[in-house]
């Protein structure tokens, strides 16, 4: 089935943030373990988590997700060909860093 129009809906998440000299990172977990797909987007809703160095903090929080149209989704999977081609510019060098 084609899809011609994008479609929301809101579900639970918990966000996990954490900040510390191993990691710096943030997840969201939706409730339902919903998909996410090519070109979907996920909206989290509240205030900004700020989290002090050395700490980690779960929160829980309401999510707007939105389905991308089947026109979206295979142009996000034909752009990201072309994007994934630039993490193969890479170079080697023969000097060594001090």
């Amino acid at each position: 089935m084609i899809a011609l129009r994008r479609t929301r809906f809101d579900t639970p998440c918990r966000i996990e943030v954490e900040h510390s000299d191993e990691r710096l990172c943030a997840h969201v977990v939706l409730a339902d373990d919903s998909a996410i797909g090519p070109g979907d987007r996920v909206r989290v809703h509240g205030a900004p988590i700020r989290v002090g160095f050395g700490e980690r903090r779960v929160v829980e929080r309401i999510a707007t997700v939105e389905r991308a149209t089947t026109v979206e989704r295979l142009w996000t999977r034909f752009a990201g060909h072309f994007e994934m081609a630039e993490l193969y510019d890479v170079s080697f060098s023969d000097r060594t860093l001090p």
